[in-house]
């Protein structure tokens, strides 16, 4: 992949890891940075050689979320989430760091994920006036519906245990994610690519039925929020690094 798109690529022994490198906005979900997390995946699926995907990143954020300055068309991001959702080969989240907002998207729509202890995450989309709608096509079909309750309504900071503990990765790994990963990738390279291709599809099938039913509605819910009053201030109030008006 180009520099341009901020996505990278590296081959090793049937693992193909891409990486989000953006550093100048966290790894925020900009038009180009999905643009080129969509051809990459592309790439890996149409590449005979690779097994599966690791998705992980450079600097200490997993992603920031939205791009607030170049945000995504939504209906390229809902493609993203369908794209990893859907890949004919595994797709694995390797996180070291911060993850907010859209980025627990990406989380959500991968098969596997692993976070390093130091990782923590947030549902912070109320606190700039918005929901977290999109993302909730792959997110809500795995998490424990209370703490989706909790962390959606109040934008609270967790950690990567509690993360397990609710669905949003697989393992929280305080040996460190190298290390939790390996046994995984073991299992992968050790598996045949068309098993691997057809239990992917089981056990996506229920996540894309979640897309083909609600995707525009809240694709045309998440626009309407976003040009909402409350977003206006909410998005700049976080640019200007101050509480929004309602803030009690």
């Amino acid at each position: 992949m180009s520099d341009e798109k901020a996505v990278g690529r590296r081959d090793e022994r049937g693992i193909a890891t891409l990486t989000l490198d953006s550093p100048h906005n966290r790894n925020a979900l900009s038009a180009s940075l999905v643009e080129g997390l969509g051809d990459a995946l592309r790439a890996c699926a149409d590449d005979p050689e690779v097994r599966a995907v690791v998705l992980t990143h450079t600097g200490g954020t997993f992603s920031a979320g939205a791009d607030l300055k170049e945000p995504p068309n939504p209906y390229a991001f809902v493609a993203l989430l369908r794209q990893l959702v859907g890949l004919p080969k595994p797709v694995v989240a390797r996180v070291d760091g911060h993850v907010r907002a859209g980025g627990l998207g990406l989380v959500g729509a991968c098969d596997i994920a692993v976070a390093s202890a130091g990782s923590d995450f947030a549902f912070t989309e109320v606190r700039i006036g918005v929901a977290p709608a999109v993302i909730s096509l792959p997110l809500l079909p795995r998490l424990e519906p209370r703490a989706a309750s909790r962390y959606y309504l109040t934008g609270e900071r967790f950690d990567a245990a509690e993360a397990a503990r609710i669905g949003l990765v697989t393992e929280a790994a305080p040996g460190g994610v190298d290390q939790a990963l390996a046994p995984i990738l073991d299992g992968l390279r050790r598996a045949a690519p068309s098993a691997l291709a057809a239990t992917k599809e089981l056990l996506a099938a229920s996540v894309l039925r979640v897309f083909d039913r609600d995707e525009e509605q809240l694709v045309l819910e998440s626009a309407r929020l976003f040009k909402s009053p409350d977003a206006r201030e909410g998005i700049t109030a976080f640019i200007e690094r101050r509480d929004a008006a309602w803030v009690l």
